[in-house]
């Protein structure tokens, strides 16, 4: 009867849990998973989430990082590829390739990166292109 229970909410817990790599903490490769991710240490390498990835101040990323959502207070050097926001919080530095579908910079935050935003080519396509003529009066 409460084997049923206590099974269902774990499988649960387990999809709404954070991955945490604590300050101090140092990793080299490549690191996938299905879950979120707080990063308040050192990665090199290549990091995949379909979820949403916090840089802690104390973070820092070299490599790739791709994700739907990432908020940023440390440092990422690196191609970041997301598909939905990226938060870039005062306390940000980033640098390199970005392509995201939408970006919020809070004032301070350093972006030195080429940017792509996805969305922003359909809205150029719609608009034709043309400036709408201006009518001439004669006098």
């Amino acid at each position: 009867m409460f084997s049923g229970t206590k099974k269902g909410k774990m499988a649960t817990d387990t999809l709404t849990q954070q991955n945490t790599i604590a300050h101090g903490t140092n990793i080299t490769g490549d690191i996938v998973s299905d879950g979120d991710f707080r990063i308040e240490g050192t990665v090199q390498g290549n990091v995949k989430t379909p979820g949403k990835v916090v840089l802690g101040k104390t973070g820092y990323i070299k490599g790739t990082l791709t994700s739907a959502n990432a908020d940023i207070e440390g440092k990422f050097s690196g191609k970041l590829s997301l598909s939905d926001t990226l938060t870039l919080k005062s306390s940000a530095y980033v640098e390199g390739e970005v392509e995201v579908g939408k970006l919020a910079v809070e004032p301070g935050a350093t972006f030195n990166a080429t940017c792509v935003m996805k969305g922003s080519i359909k809205e150029l396509n719609n608009g034709g292109g043309q400036r709408p003529q201006k009518e001439e009066q004669s006098a």
